[in-house]
């Protein structure tokens, strides 16, 4: 071999490690890479997201990805996209009996009277029997899908006398704007678009009152809590602080407060109604999310009890195969314990 060829076949390896090294940087990169999905509901975690607080406090890579369900981010994480998600108590019920390994670690906001079922203005439908013969837009399998057969059930309906249409949040606006369907049990943006040509016939508040009540909560695959307990801590961390300040500052808050700012950028909506959309909810702070009323004490803690109600209520409706024994197991107050103590 020739100097020359030397030469080539030296430079040619040393493009070829450097290319290697390259691509396993990016791999590990890749693996590091920690996926979250969220949902487009108005709260004050939003915020923690448009500051980029979590990557700044941990250092580590973030994808977010932005889900129009908890069915959809519940799908993605049973196939291993997600890693930590938001899903209402409807979904997250569905998911854990059906087997998937996850944990409930932090209510993000008691529902309250933020999700509601609106019929249009004109429609006819004045008292809950007006219903029968009705079409009704919402998500399956989510919170409103729970309370809508909830309220159903209470009105002595079933979904053979109302029909019942599987439809996300944008596609339930486009379908109110045609004239598809008579209502709508649904969450906002799309809450307060349907509200200004139609009117609250009944509000999750009030059916929580009436025995079920729904939550919407962050859960975390069961294996990278193990493995990640200190980053899981952290953005509890996070998020309980954020909730904090909201509740120190709910009365000044303006459009053009940062806080606001923030949660109409991560959710498409108008700042002007942000302040609005909060006052519906309910954002537990750290101690009573430990306590009995949420995820603390086991199977009588309020966040098991509530999987429990929802379970049985899907068992009966023919939406999950089977119901666990306990669902105080797929409760963790650990990360929120140990938030409180930094």
């Amino acid at each position: 071999m020739t100097v020359k060829q030397i030469t080539h076949f030296v430079k040619k390896a040393a493009t070829l490690t450097l290319t290697t090294s390259i691509l396993l940087s990016q791999m590990a990169s890749a693996d590091d890479a920690i996926t979250i999905g969220y949902q487009g509901m108005m709260n004050p975690w939003k915020a923690v997201i448009a500051e980029k607080q979590l990557e700044n406090a941990t250092g580590k890579e973030i994808k977010w990805r932005r889900f129009d369900s908890g069915a959809k981010v519940i799908t993605a994480m049973a196939s291993g996209d997600i890693d930590i998600a938001t899903a209402g108590s409807s979904p997250i019920a569905a998911a854990v009996n059906r087997g998937l390994e996850i944990e409930l670690v932090w209510i993000l906001e008691n529902i309250n009277e933020a999700e509601a079922l609106v019929v249009r203005d004109g429609s006819g439908i004045v008292a809950p029997q007006d219903l029968k013969g009705k079409k009704l837009g919402v998500p399956f399998v989510s919170t409103t899908h729970f309370h809508a057969l909830f309220a159903l059930e209470q009105f002595g309906l079933n979904d053979d006398d109302v029909k019942l249409i599987n439809m996300q949040p944008n596609a339930i606006a486009a379908a109110w704007e045609r004239g598809d369907i008579d209502g709508a049990f649904i969450w906002d943006p799309v809450l307060g678009r349907i509200k200004e040509s139609g009117h609250v016939l009944i509000t999750s508040g009030d059916l929580s009152n009436w025995g079920k009540a729904t939550f919407d909560g962050m859960v975390i695959d069961k294996t990278f809590g193990e493995e990640n307990p200190e980053f899981v801590t952290q953005l509890i961390k996070l998020i309980a602080d954020t909730d904090a300040t909201y509740r120190a500052t709910k009365d000044s808050l303006t459009p053009e407060t940062p806080m606001i700012q923030g949660i109409a950028e991560m959710t498409g909506g108008n700042a002007n109604d942000v302040a609005g959309v909060l006052a519906l909810y309910q954002f537990p702070d750290i101690a009573s999310q430990v306590s009995c009323t949420w995820l603390g004490c086991g199977a009588e803690g309020g966040a098991a009890k509530a999987l429990q109600f929802t379970s049985e209520f899907l068992k009966e409706q023919g939406k999950v195969p089977s119901l666990a024994d306990d669902y105080s197991v797929f409760v963790n107050p650990s990360f929120a314990e140990a938030a409180a103590k930094l």
